[in-house]
């Protein structure tokens, strides 16, 4: 799974969260960073409101949080949601000493980003890439 930390930056660099169900994310306060949330349809679900978008808790016992603004959230993104960001960019997936490597195009030329993790590789790669976009 994509580090928070990784997350953060990929925000930070303008990547855009449009909430669908399966989407992991943490609330982004201080000491809820450990707590990784899904949205699914019936228990965690997007509710759009006049003044923004929320993210419900429904019906989730254990908790003492009704619901949270959107903004006060970070989206980890799965594999597949990076590689599609990555869209024409991508060049491949395969491994190396460290680990998984990706392969993507930066300002046109092939560059390779690697970790132990795919999910990390991947989203060094979409860092790098949206450094460059225009």
């Amino acid at each position: 799974m994509i580090s928070v930390d990784l997350a953060r930056r990929l925000h930070d660099e303008g990547l855009v969260w449009s909430p669908m169900s399966g989407d992991r994310f943490v609330v982004d306060r201080p000491g809820m960073e450990q707590d990784v949330f899904h949205l699914a349809d019936m228990t965690v679900d997007v509710h759009h409101l006049v003044g923004g978008s929320v993210i419900g808790f429904n019906g989730v016992a254990e908790w003492a949080l009704d619901s949270v603004a959107l903004e006060e959230t970070l989206w980890l993104p799965r594999e597949d949601q990076l590689r599609a960001v990555l869209g024409h960019d991508f060049v491949g997936l395969g491994m190396e000493a460290e680990g998984y490597a990706v392969v993507a195009l930066v300002n046109g030329a092939p560059l390779t980003f690697s970790h132990r993790d795919a999910e990390e590789a991947y989203g060094l790669a979409v860092l790098e890439v949206l450094r460059h976009r225009t």
